[in-house]
């Protein structure tokens, strides 16, 4: 299961570039006289599962012994150079479509707690080990009309989202009651089962938000929450997002939705 997550969060960086993985290597740290073998065995065979979902080929790659298990992927792929996603550009009056929901931190958190429900832990799972493969069904003419991309992992959706807004042209102006969310996650969030790391993405990008006092606390930790293999955040014109919703969900990111609109500013996110 976590070779295919990391596998995922690996190649989504290639997808959100609005591109295809070519070539992956392998990057693997285990600790050969603590744990059996036969973990690792599983953790590289869910790696190669996901290689190959993605249309990609495994090549080899490295390996080391440390004293904690570590599995990644260094990916190789390809995009149209006119057509290539950025993270910045997006303009005024585009709107921002997310394609999974959030929450992962928080249920990896309840899930070492044991505290996580069933439904919880297996909608986390599900969303981690999907891949964010959705340029490989969009037409180049849609693929084209997005204006930027990327996609949310440890900074959280503030993080990547002001991320998205750096060239300092632009304001978000996000709609937090259209979030998606994992089930469960909110219960989880109201006993204080955080990671670390959305407490550091509180510290770091509350600054540059405007209306967080309004919200309730379980949508302000959804903001923070890094996430591992989280969805796609794509700016794009509202017909060509509503293509894009479609066919998403048409994909199996049936969570897909519009989430916001930018509008001419200076790089802050609007929490309405």
């Amino acid at each position: 299961m976590w070779g295919q997550i990391a596998a995922a969060n690996s190649i989504s960086d290639v997808f959100a570039m609005g591109g295809s993985p070519l070539v992956a290597l392998n990057v693997v740290a285990f600790p050969l006289n603590c744990l059996p073998l036969d973990m690792l065995k599983k953790l590289m065979e869910g790696g190669a599962s996901k290689v190959s979902e993605s249309g990609a080929f495994l090549m080899g790659g490295h390996s080391v012994e440390d004293k904690e298990p570590k599995y990644g992927l260094c990916v190789f792929g390809e995009v149209d150079r006119s057509a290539m996603w950025r993270t910045t550009g997006a303009k005024a009056d585009d709107v921002l479509v997310l394609t999974k929901p959030l929450g992962t931190g928080i249920a990896a958190t309840a899930v070492k707690a044991e505290m996580a429900e069933p439904e919880l832990a297996d909608a986390a799972v599900k969303w981690m080990t999907k891949l964010n493969d959705l340029p490989r069904f969009m037409r180049a003419e849609l693929r084209a009309a997005v204006s930027a991309a990327t996609d949310v992992t440890g900074f959280g959706f503030a993080g990547h989202a002001l991320d998205m807004l750096s060239s300092h042209t632009v304001d978000l102006k996000l709609d937090t009651a259209s979030l998606p969310t994992l089930p469960g996650a909110a219960d989880m969030s109201s006993m204080g089962l955080l990671p670390a790391g959305a407490y550091r993405n509180e510290k770091l990008y509350a600054p540059q938000m405007d209306g967080l006092d309004a919200l309730a606390q379980e949508i302000k930790d959804f903001l923070f929450d890094p996430q591992t293999s989280g969805g796609l955040l794509l700016a794009a014109p509202a017909d060509a997002a509503d293509e894009i919703v479609r066919i998403a969900r048409s994909r199996g990111f049936d969570e897909t939705r519009v989430i916001g609109r930018f509008k001419a500013g200076t790089g802050r996110i609007a929490c309405m």
